[in-house]
């Protein structure tokens, strides 16, 4: 049964921090994949690598080009994919074209964002053996503005109402993003499966960033996000140090040149 794949990381609940990051390419997945949980191939990529004004814009095909990259680099971690907006309006569509991300990208699972919208969705991709992790609080596919959720009462009870029915619904695990502390709290205690917060405190099982940001190459500051390194700075320095070489032809030496 393919949800013994997650037993190991629904086991990490209230025991174990989960770990997770982005990843669009080989290259990078193949150094997160000795550290993280979840490596995810987030529609993100359409702002960081692409852009584009919202997630809106990343099409089937660009997120299944990035992802077979991905899975080259990724060995042990659980490799999930997002699906991006308008491939799961109906529950024919979304297992159409999540059967097509599995077969192509060789992933582990598909990543949706909402909550009883897509309740017969996951239900139908689940049962087709089709891993699913949720997605609540900001939806970047739906969501006009950029704010918090759960400041008020009746977001707080859909949120935590939706939660319930994504794990009814047998998600594996379910990312909050931008939700209030107390809220996260309370929707990682009133639910099975483990929470992933990003800009969601301290209190949901794991954590998930866009490595970009993480390592400071994305140049925009974002409350939820601690730079670990600033890259910018190293690559401009390495790419400085290479012009003038070039310049004063220091580079390509003897020993650069056949």
């Amino acid at each position: 049964m393919w949800m013994s794949k997650f037993k190991k990381l629904i086991a990490k609940k209230n025991k174990t921090k989960i770990v997770s990051l982005t990843a669009y390419s080989k290259n990078i997945a193949s150094i997160l994949d000795n550290h993280c949980d979840i490596i995810l191939v987030g529609d993100s990529l359409g702002s960081v690598l692409y852009n584009y004004k919202s997630t809106r814009e990343v099409t089937l095909s660009t997120i299944i080009e990035h992802s077979k990259s991905v899975r080259m680099g990724v060995k042990k971690s659980l490799m999930i994919v997002d699906m991006p907006h308008n491939t799961y309006r109906t529950s024919k569509e979304a297992l159409k074209n999540a059967k097509q991300i599995m077969k192509k990208t060789k992933c582990d699972g598909v990543k949706l964002e909402g909550g009883k919208k897509i309740y017969e969705t996951i239900k139908t991709l689940v049962k087709n053996k089709i891993p699913v992790m949720g997605h609540l609080g900001l939806l970047p596919q739906s969501d006009k503005t950029f704010k918090f959720k759960g400041k008020k009462k009746v977001e707080r009870d859909r949120i935590l109402r939706d939660s319930q029915l994504l794990e009814k619904a047998g998600v594996f695990s379910i990312v909050l993003e931008c939700v209030e502390t107390s809220l996260a709290k309370l929707v990682t205690q009133n639910i099975k499966v483990p929470t992933v917060g990003i800009g969601a405190s301290k209190y949901c099982d794991g954590q998930i960033l866009v490595f970009d940001d993480l390592i400071g190459l994305n140049p925009i500051n974002y409350k939820f996000v601690k730079k670990y390194l600033n890259i910018r700075k190293e690559i401009s320095k390495a790419v400085s140090n290479y012009s003038k070489e070039v310049r004063k032809v220091k580079f390509p030496n003897k020993k650069s040149s056949f």
